[in-house]
């Protein structure tokens, strides 16, 4: 194999999933062909990731897979005690997933890279069946959750610590790299955590969204996960349900120890800097770099954009969830009751939650949207912007949209929730930058009446719309070239490869 210099740890995203952070990936790695880059993917289970996405760039010297749920067959129980000193470690480990305050260590990271899943020390058989493992998982159910149901505890403790054994298996093997660089915290930033104590060498971490605080919402609202308070308890000061709390506490941990070992810690704006450092990333090596596009990829779509706004309101992104399609679709339900000739486009990948897809066309059914709204799947985003009015956003979470900026290149006005760095994007992220004025308008998240207002306020000026138009292109080429991030990551990469030299 060719000598790696970096080594990307990427969590649920490229090459397997379409969408904003995956395409950073490829532009990063497409963008700086003087590197080599070996890629590392970790899922839940294969079953939920389809084929690959992205023709792989040709700097990229290796891809490897791994599923932290899957398992290679089925372990044949048998009694067997377990090693005291291996299961001593093992709860020195635990006390600090009970309580995150503090990280791992580095002693205790090696410890885990050495011992987990090593027949001599601490096997994945002895983790399942040995009496030392019982007797620690006892005693944490009693100190811990007493008065709960103990197979909820039992599979609740066997599923959060099991990925652990695979972690540590993928950390021994990792390839030899100059550098790790994680997209997130997580498993994966945990794995970027045990390979530079593995192999002492620097560790990078760049985060989009805030891993933590996005786990910790979908735990909160988790429906998997059944609340067992007493019906008749309806105070505000209940404790949130104990297994709940468990996973939480395992990736607060996990974030903890993240930032704890990496040099250095990426932001893509100021907001989600800040949560960084409430999380536990020590000040001193948190940073911001913002997102930034190929101006020049848009250049004929800025030509080609109309003097008046086309009534077209464009979604750019999956249909899930998270991206609030729901809100969307009633925003056009409210808009053409003043603009009947409205139009709605849909414009993403549709097969990652089929489930929703079917509930957004039935929601389209029954407001009677079949004339007004289309799925488009797919799309070159360069040749489609100048068909739209307004690009549009009623995401529930973002970080950084690339849309809106490739939006704001193509000379189109923007309408986005305030979430992430969409406020920054469209207002101005300082006193200089709003000097330039506004290019869209942001709104609340699912409020379709106020999307509703901006999208008509917008569409019916001509002259507003043209400025906004404008403001937005000056935006993007002053602030978000591409450029300017392959400069500031190239300074990170070079300044931790020279280091060893």
């Amino acid at each position: 194999m060719k000598h790696i210099d970096i080594c990307l740890l990427l969590e649920g995203t490229y090459p397997y999933v379409r969408g904003g952070v995956s395409s950073w990936v490829h532009q990063l790695i497409t963008g700086m062909p003087q590197y080599s880059f070996y890629l590392v993917f970790i899922g839940g289970s294969k079953a939920f990731y389809g084929k690959q996405h992205y023709e792989l760039p040709e700097n990229v010297v290796g891809l490897e897979e791994h599923y932290l749920m899957d398992r290679d067959g089925i372990l044949s129980p048998r009694a067997r005690v377990g090693k005291k000193q291996a299961f001593t470690m093992w709860q020195s480990v635990l006390a600090r997933f009970k309580n995150a305050d503090q990280p791992l260590s580095a002693d205790q990271l090696e410890t885990l890279i050495s011992q987990l899943g090593h027949k001599k020390s601490l096997s994945y058989e002895d983790f399942l069946y040995s009496e030392r493992s019982w007797q620690v998982l006892v005693d944490l159910y009693f100190e811990q959750s007493g008065n709960q149901s103990f197979v909820d505890y039992f599979w609740t403790f066997r599923n959060i610590y099991s990925p652990l054994f695979t972690l540590a298996k993928i950390a021994r093997k990792l390839p030899s790299a100059s550098l790790f660089h994680s997209i997130s915290t997580g498993y994966a930033g945990f794995l970027g955590a045990m390979a530079k104590q593995s192999q002492q060498v620097p560790f990078l971490l760049t985060e989009h969204g805030i891993y933590t605080k996005e786990r910790t919402i979908d735990l909160t609202q988790a429906s998997w996960i059944k609340d067992r308070h007493s019906a008749l308890d309806t105070s505000i000061h209940k404790k949130i349900e104990q297994t709940r709390q468990t996973w939480i506490n395992f990736f607060q941990q996990l974030g903890r120890t993240a930032y704890d070992q990496a040099n250095d810690i990426i932001a893509l704006y100021e907001g989600n800097r800040q949560r960084q450092i409430k999380d536990g990333a020590p000040i001193s090596k948190t940073d911001i770099i913002v997102n930034g596009i190929n101006m020049q990829r848009f250049a004929a779509a800025y030509q080609q954009r109309n003097s008046t706004p086309p009534k077209i309101v464009g979604l750019i992104g999956r249909v899930v969830p998270i991206k609030d399609i729901k809100t969307f679709i009633r925003t056009i339900r409210v808009a053409i009751n003043q603009q009947p000739d409205l139009q709605g486009w849909i414009i993403g990948p549709t097969e990652e939650d089929p489930g929703y897809v079917k509930e957004c066309e039935l929601l389209i059914n029954s407001l009677d949207l079949k004339q007004h709204i289309q799925f488009l799947g797919m799309q070159n985003v360069a040749e489609i912007l100048p068909q739209l009015g307004a690009c549009m956003l009623t995401s529930i979470s973002e970080a950084q949209p690339l849309v809106l900026l490739e939006a704001m290149a193509a000379g189109i006005p923007c309408i986005a929730t305030d979430v992430g760095a969409c406020r920054e994007i469209i207002e101005g992220m300082n006193e200089e930058d709003k000097q330039l004025g506004k290019c869209g308008y942001i709104i609340n998240i699912a409020d379709p009446n106020q999307a509703s207002k901006a999208l008509l306020t917008l569409l019916s000026d001509d002259k507003h719309w043209q400025s906004m138009s404008e403001n937005g292109y000056q935006r993007v080429k002053k602030y978000y070239q591409e450029s300017t991030m392959y400069q500031r990551y190239q300074r990170l990469y070079q300044e931790h490869l020279t280091w060893q030299e």
